[in-house]
């Protein structure tokens, strides 16, 4: 066989090479982000154009949040939180509306205390979606209700519902260890019927 018969071989051999790793790389990163973010993967392949752009927004987002210095909270910060939650949902029976409120400025509070830094809100969310990807899309759900009352577009049923969501994330975010280890979303997303909330 001529020598140039051997470099086309050698180069399609090499191409077919780094196709294959390349493929196995993209395979991997595809496989690492769904099981960082968990249903937070599928949200954002859906709101994106094609896949790589949500994966390229998820990987800035990790990217991101190793910039954060995240802490756990002290045992008395814990118990301090878990506090005033309750009085929250004590005040939901006469005043729904501004209990909503208080929830919303009680989790940016505890986000803070963490290490989160408490932007905006679609900036909130994308930064809590890292370590809590299982109830960020609570967060959501409580932040549009929560808007909505704000508006006086409200009913008591949707007021609770906003508390429900709140609560899944505010549970997760106090109850969590120190986030990174929290990673793919070891959430408790149980509802919650307390009578307060009623």
């Amino acid at each position: 066989m001529p020598a140039w018969v051997w470099v086309v071989i050698a180069i399609v051999v090499v191409v077919v090479i780094a196709a294959v790793a390349w493929n196995m790389v993209r395979r991997g990163r595809t496989a690492h982000l769904q099981g960082q973010f968990g249903p937070e993967y599928d949200r954002a392949v859906e709101d994106s154009d094609n896949r790589k752009q949500a994966e390229a927004e998820l990987a800035a987002r990790e990217r991101r949040h190793q910039q954060f210095e995240l802490r756990a909270l002290a045992p008395d910060a814990r118990e301090r939180y878990l506090g005033r939650w309750h009085d929250v949902q004590t005040q939901f029976v006469d005043d729904p509306r501004a209990a909503v409120a208080a929830a919303d400025t009680l989790i940016q509070s505890a986000m803070h205390e963490r290490g989160y830094p408490v932007e905006d809100f679609d900036q909130r969310a994308a930064d809590l979606s890292v370590d809590h990807p299982a109830v960020v899309e609570h967060y959501r759900e409580g932040h549009t209700l929560a808007q909505q009352s704000a508006r006086g577009e409200d009913t008591t049923e949707n007021l609770r519902l906003a508390m429900q969501h709140y609560r899944a994330l505010f549970e997760d975010l106090v109850n969590s260890a120190a986030d990174g280890a929290n990673a793919g979303g070891m959430a408790r997303t149980r509802a919650v019927t307390t009578a307060e909330e009623r």
